[in-house]
């Protein structure tokens, strides 16, 4: 059929949504069809994958693709995966080359590294490059390809069938997604190659470490890295032993059931080890090789790996754990792992001796798989004090022994232990009392042992000596902090200081009064004080602490006069002082002026009431002669200059008007009248 150009992009939307949906019921079980079992790849060859089992599970986001509208629900539909590592940082370049004509591959690269392969499906950042154009052929990442990630396109239009070659980060580990949109596909060829990445192991696997069962039938071996589990036979025949005392017989590796590689295996051997020293060497099974890894480099053959095999004895316990700082138990450590099933539970196995009582009330493990690496006694109450203490073990003295994983009993024996005093950081200090800064002598008086101290002084830098001085200012507010330990127990303690013996002078005052009113002083002076010295100018003075109101004399006209304080405190010899400058107004009969003239000159320049100083609800303002309100102020001391919004006014005749209560009277006042503004 002749399907116009233009409609067939929609159409291949269609099919793609119809066929996700049909497939999407179709699990992936097989290996390498999820992201958790995929393929572990290599450079070094063309990986062909000749048949594709059908499954779909999860939706996939593809940016720019999934979210713009009307964008298909893209699937991971007949997929494999593929993971590799990068080990030399730059540009991948690879090659999807269908084995059949009119098949189109997709394909997308993700980054996990230190993620679950499956984060794929619900983390869109992991997404690192892709390409899902509808196209037929050959597709991948080349130098030549385009950026960005293609969208379902026309099938017979290859022009996006490439991406650009991603950048690969060192280290990083990657999944890689081939899926197929159409069922019965012939498979595919994926090469790598061109780019300047490297996804190539340089590593040569190794054999790396050695344990034996305690009977001596099987062997745990431990590998360098992953190696194939094709590349293994089934009866270990890549193994043999040096001395030939027995043959390996089986080789089953611990994740070939649900992998492709593997790192470690056991092997059976078929008959028991001897007691004594053996190489575990690698051979050409009889598949005609030995182990290889997913880049095809071999276990050279030779490889050999030494071991001691012991024929289990019974064992005595290897040491006793460091106590903590009043320790309420012990840990006692074994060359094997404990059956925790022969450990008697109420500690009855142990017995506890020294300079206190200690009463054991348990024992127990870390228990794995009826396994622990150690024993745990517990005590009734913390030992609190130094000393040193005998454990003895008395295992099975209740009749059920204690076993160690082989079977064998643990023996009788003494251990020793010691325990450090328990310790208090509480400190003492001396103050030496200065005028304006204090000196302070910090120490602590290591007691039970401390051999360290940290100081924290307010913010300052760290002390680490036992005793410290410094000096604060003689009004101040200081947090101190002692951390001490004895290199097993530790205290902390802490305090606030406040100093305040700073001797300050400093007092209230009004600044302005009339002839006739007394002046009140007001003593805000701290520190520690034993004398006040008031001088009221030459005229008066006082030694009270709160001076009564002092009456200057009347001379009929304004006058000033400096208001002083002297405090001293007689132990240390400090004094401060504080001084202030007081006006006694010639009169505080309030009148108005009847003209000025604001020239600048020094004389006469401004227009007020005169010493208004006792009009409470003061209101005083000035018109012109249209009217305006030229000023106004609820402040006596504020002066008319003689202008409107920095504008001079001209020269002739204002009326004012003033409204007051006197208080000493109560009585309200209103004055009105005119003055006259002379330039």
């Amino acid at each position: 059929m002749n399907i116009p150009r233009q409609y067939r992009s929609g159409i291949f939307f269609f099919v793609f949504i119809l066929w996700s949906f049909l497939a999407a019921g179709q699990a992936c079980t097989n290996l390498g069809q999820t992201p958790s079992t995929a393929f572990p790849v290599c450079a070094t060859t063309v990986f062909r994958q000749s048949t594709v089992p059908l499954c779909a599970t999860n939706d996939i986001f593809v940016p720019g693709c999934s979210s713009q509208p009307g964008g298909a629900a893209y699937q991971n539909k007949n997929p494999f995966f593929y993971k590799f590592t990068c080990y030399t940082a730059g540009s991948l370049s690879f090659l999807i080359r269908p084995l059949a004509a009119n098949e189109d591959y997709d394909w997308q690269l993700w980054d996990i590294t230190g993620r679950n392969p499956n984060s794929v499906f619900s983390d869109p950042t992991l997404v690192v490059a892709g390409n899902w154009a509808g196209t037929y052929g050959n597709t991948g990442a080349s130098a030549s390809g385009v950026s960005g990630i293609q969208c379902a396109s026309d099938p017979r239009d290859n022009r996006n069938a490439f991406a650009q070659m991603p950048n690969l980060i060192v280290g990083h580990e990657y999944l890689l997604m081939i899926s197929h949109f159409t069922d019965g596909q012939s498979g595919y060829d994926l090469s790598f190659g061109g780019g300047t990445a490297s996804i190539t192991d340089p590593k040569i696997p190794a054999q790396s470490s050695v344990t034996t069962s305690c009977d001596g039938t099987t062997i745990n071996l431990k590998l360098n890295k992953k190696v194939k589990c094709a590349t293994l036979t089934a009866a270990g025949s890549e193994f043999s032993l040096s001395p030939a005392f027995t043959t390996v017989i089986s080789a089953v590796p611990d994740s070939c059931a649900f992998g492709f590689d593997f790192d470690e295996l056991t092997l059976t051997l078929a008959a028991p080890l001897a007691g004594g020293s053996y190489d575990l060497v690698i051979n050409n099974g009889s598949d005609g090789n030995s182990l290889k890894d997913n880049c095809d480099n071999s276990i050279p053959v030779g490889d050999k790996i030494s071991f001691t095999y012991n024929v289990p004895q019974p064992i005595f316990a290897d040491s006793v754990r460091k106590p903590t700082c009043a320790t309420d138990s012990v840990l006692v450590y074994y060359p094997k792992k404990i059956r925790c099933s022969s450990i008697t539970a109420s500690g009855s196995d142990f017995t506890v001796t020294g300079p206190t009582a200690v009463t054991i009330i348990s024992a127990s493990g870390n228990c794995l798989n009826d396994l622990s690496d150690y024993i745990v006694v517990k005590f009734a109450t913390p030992i609190y004090t130094k000393g040193n203490y005998t454990l003895s073990v008395l295992p099975g003295i209740d009749g059920s022994p204690v076993f160690d994983v082989c079977g064998q009993p643990i023996l009788p024996q003494t251990l020793f232990f010691s325990t450090a005093d328990t310790v208090n950081a509480d400190f003492t200090y001396q103050l030496l009392y200065g005028c304006q800064r204090d000196t302070l002598l910090f120490s602590h008086d290591g007691a039970h042992d401390v051999n360290n101290w940290l100081w924290n002084f307010n913010a300052d830098p760290p002390v680490t000596t036992q005793s410290h001085i410094i000096v604060w200012p003689a009004s101040s507010t200081n947090t101190i902090k002692l951390m001490v330990s004895n290199g097993t127990c530790s205290d902390t303690s802490s305090t606030v200081v406040t100093l305040d013996n700073e001797v300050k002078a400093a007092f209230d005052m009004t600044n302005v009064i009339c002839p006739e009113d007394r002046l009140s002083v007001t003593n805000n002076s701290t520190g520690n004080i034993d004398l006040w010295n008031w001088t009221y100018d030459v005229v008066g003075s006082s030694n009270l602490e709160d001076p009564p109101p002092f009456l200057f004399p009347t001379l009929n006209r304004e006058a000033y006069y400096t208001v002083k304080l002297k405090v001293t405190n007689l132990t240390l010899g400090c004094s401060d002082s504080a001084r202030k400058t007081l006006t006694v107004l010639d009169h505080c009969y309030i009148d108005v002026p009847t003209a000025f003239t604001p020239n600048n000159d020094g004389l006469n320049d401004f227009f007020r009431p005169h010493n208004a100083l006792k009009a409470d609800q003061y209101q005083f303002k000035v018109y012109n002669r249209w009217g305006q309100l030229v000023f106004s102020s609820r402040n006596w001391q504020e002066k008319w200059d003689g202008r409107i919004n920095g504008q001079v006014q001209p020269t002739g005749v204002y009326v004012w008007m003033l409204s007051y209560t006197h208080r000493d009277t109560k009585q309200p006042v209103f004055k009105k009248g005119t003055v006259t503004l002379i330039r």
